[in-house]
């Protein structure tokens, strides 16, 4: 199997993807030469299944890598168009999954596509895996999303008339995919040290590059204090975040108005910290100290150009700058266990942090409402006071 030529990316980006609806593919000859008979069909009803999703970029993200790794496998691997899948096919494909072929494994994330003379052509250097150290070894998280979006997948098709039967909900025997935890996993989340080093890097980038890097500090805080997702940064069709969804009510207070995961709109409190913060921001950008009712100006702008970031990666290169920065700093300082640590962290490891410290002072509905968790036991999971005092009671226990 290992001598299975990598495949290229069949999908380009949210921005760049091509209406499936109003374009329907006509030939796949420029993402491999030999395919079943019915892939041009089986491309067609995945690529407008995934576009339809693309009101989240998150979401998109999601289905796209779990859709795409499979069409890989299904043409490539099984040499099955999605017509011939069957129960033991998803079996066998989640076992690939668990060791893909070393070919089909990256070192690291890179574009998936490229501009050149005006056509966008797929990235050689792309892989389906992404691995530093060379293994690759999917989490329990994404078995349970494999499942989860093959299956919502399969509907799609069975809804379509192109299939009559869901094979994912046929298998008996996922359990032996997934474990079953005995209590919820554990937040991942940045340390006070990580985040006080954190934190000092984007000010200091900010001192340093104002033009630039105001706008870095201020996305830090927003992650932090007011537990935003990164999808709800940036400017989706859905939703186009703005400097007037900052409101004062009839008591004085302040609030940010988001919609966020399930397409949910929520208020969320701002902190005196916070609002410290967007004038600060505000200021940097020309702007009066505090925003107008309804004023439309995008809350992050573009470095160049007009209006609102609309893209994830964007985000998460701006954050992994302070990240590197702040690893950097700790080793210097002889912090080298908390920064390699540090190296783990993502965007959504901000939002879980600022929940997690806020937990031990408000409220945990006030905590829940600002979140925009469905229920209490969700965050209650931040909160691990009896975690650590089942750690204290066991420290001292004698061997011998």
């Amino acid at each position: 199997m290992s001598d299975i030529k990598s495949p290229v990316a069949f999908f380009d980006t949210l921005e760049a993807m091509p209406n499936p609806f109003k374009n329907p593919v006509q030939t796949l000859d420029h993402l491999l030469a030999d395919h079943p008979a019915d892939a041009i069909g089986d491309y067609q009803h995945a690529s407008e299944f995934i576009y339809s999703y693309r009101g989240s970029p998150d979401t998109f993200s999601t289905y796209r890598r779990e859709i795409e790794h499979f069409l890989h496998w299904c043409w490539l691997v099984a040499k099955k168009s999605l017509n011939q899948i069957v129960r033991e096919d998803i079996e066998d494909y989640v076992e690939f999954t668990r060791a893909p072929p070393k070919t089909w494994i990256g070192a690291k994330n890179v574009a998936r596509y490229l501009d050149k003379e005006g056509l966008r052509i797929p990235n050689e250097q792309w892989r389906p895996y992404v691995s530093a150290g060379g293994e690759y070894v999917p989490s329990q998280s994404a078995i349970q999303s494999l499942f989860s979006v093959l299956s919502s997948f399969f509907n799609f098709l069975i809804q379509e008339n192109q299939l009559s039967a869901n094979p994912v909900s046929q298998m008996r025997q996922k359990s032996k995919f997934l474990r079953k935890q005995q209590s919820q996993g554990k937040i991942r989340r940045l340390s006070p040290l990580q985040w006080e080093f954190v934190m000092d890097a984007a000010e200091t980038l900010a001192a340093e590059q104002p033009q630039v890097h105001e706008r870095t500090l201020f996305i830090m805080n927003a992650l932090f204090a007011m537990y935003l997702r990164i999808s709800e940064l940036v400017e989706t069709s859905r939703w186009q975040p703005q400097m007037g969804h900052f409101q004062l009510d009839q008591e004085g207070n302040w609030w940010f108005t988001t919609v966020g995961k399930g397409n949910k709109e929520r208020e969320i409190s701002v902190s005196d910290a916070m609002l410290a913060s967007l004038k600060r921001y505000r200021l940097s950008r020309g702007l009066a100290a505090l925003p107008s009712p309804g004023e439309a100006a995008p809350l992050i702008h573009k470095t160049r150009g007009k209006g609102g970031i609309t893209s994830t990666r964007q985000i998460r290169g701006i954050v992994q700058t302070c990240f590197d920065a702040a690893a950097d700093k700790m080793r210097k300082e002889g912090f080298d266990e908390e920064a390699e640590r540090l190296g783990d962290a993502t965007v959504h490891w901000l939002r879980h942090t600022g929940i997690s410290e806020d937990v031990k002072h408000r409220p945990r509905e006030h905590v829940r409402d600002d979140a925009g968790h469905g229920s209490s036991a969700i965050t209650d999971r931040y909160i691990d006071v009896e975690r650590a005092e089942r750690h204290a009671s066991a420290r001292h226990k004698q061997i011998r």
